[in-house]
């Protein structure tokens, strides 16, 4: 069986082919009331179309939920299910990635932020310019409001650099409790272990071998490189650390985030601001509240004062 618009299509190719009105109804079992139909979703959905095409082809990396956010920016709203039908009637998927495999999700997260500049996380992000050269993008993020704080792009970065970043952003938004990072050379270095140590900085080193302890940051260097390294063409180092830039302002400013409730980081860090100036209980992010509250894991021996006994 088919449908109604289908069925008025066949007519229609009848009488293309000589077929009366009549006969084309009668061998094709279709009642002549309906040839005289026109659907009223073409013309609601007419103005959307448009603005819809024109914002997946702006971010190709957008599924759908996050195209509605912006739709309803510009005075389209919608439902979710009215979104849906009209992106596949558009034909407008996102390819899939490839599938990894993952972690059992029941394994709790150590040390899970409660507050703004409670826990930052930071890491690499490795690229190429067209010229040849690397790109090393040292990302800064605060876990809980998923605002990223700082992209320091460059060639090398070696431990010094990484001070200098850390210490600009705390003079800047105050320095967080907690700094969670791996196990890599610049992080377990010495000169950023005395420097937290005088900043008063503890450190979270998720444990060697498990990158999901560091999930909030390796799910954001996700996102960097599908929706932003992977669509451009960076000509050297000065074109990217301009281009990057603008989109880690994009990311904070204008992309809504599923986890803040389609706010953006900034819109959420502001919101939770309010709230702990007003004395309200703050909330916590929509998924942090469900999963993160379960369970708090304590660090092992990780907040004991790691870095004494590391400069030991």
């Amino acid at each position: 069986m088919v449908g109604a618009r289908v069925r008025r299509q066949q007519v229609a190719y009848a009488r293309s082919r000589g077929l009366s009105g009549r006969r084309a109804c009668a061998l094709l079992s279709v009642a002549r009331s309906t040839l005289g139909y026109v659907s009223r979703l073409i013309a609601r959905d007419a103005p959307v179309l448009p603005a819809m095409r024109t914002l997946a082809g702006q971010y190709p990396r957008y599924g759908y939920r996050t195209i509605r956010i912006f739709l309803d920016r510009q005075g389209h709203g919608m439902s979710a299910d009215r979104m849906y039908r009209l992106w596949r009637q558009e034909a407008l998927q996102v390819p899939k990635k490839r599938p990894r495999r993952r972690v059992a999700t029941s394994r709790p997260r150590p040390l899970p932020p409660t507050a703004a500049n409670h826990v930052w996380a930071y890491d690499f992000v490795f690229d190429t310019c067209a010229d040849g050269r690397t790109l090393k993008c040292l990302t800064v993020i605060d876990e809980f409001t998923r605002e990223c704080l700082a992209i320091d792009v460059a060639g090398g970065i070696r431990s010094g650099r990484v001070i200098d970043v850390l210490a600009q952003l705390v003079s800047v938004h105050g320095a967080p409790r907690y700094l969670r990072s791996d196990n890599g050379p610049e992080f377990v270095a010495t000169a950023i272990l005395r420097w937290l140590q005088t900043a008063q900085i503890e450190t979270a080193f998720i444990e060697p071998g498990k990158p999901w302890q560091n999930g909030m940051d390796e799910s954001f260097n996700g996102k960097f490189r599908d929706q932003h390294l992977s669509l451009q063409w960076f000509r050297n180092r000065a074109d990217a650390k301009v281009s990057i830039e603008h989109w880690r302002r994009h990311y904070n400013e204008v992309r809504p985030h599923s986890s803040l409730g389609y706010l953006t980081p900034v819109a959420f860090k502001t919101k939770h601001l309010a709230d702990v100036d007003g004395g309200r209980a703050p909330a916590l992010p929509a998924r942090a509240d469900r999963k993160e509250q379960k369970t708090e894991e304590p660090m092992t021996s990780l907040t004991a004062d790691p870095i004494g006994a590391i400069l030991q």
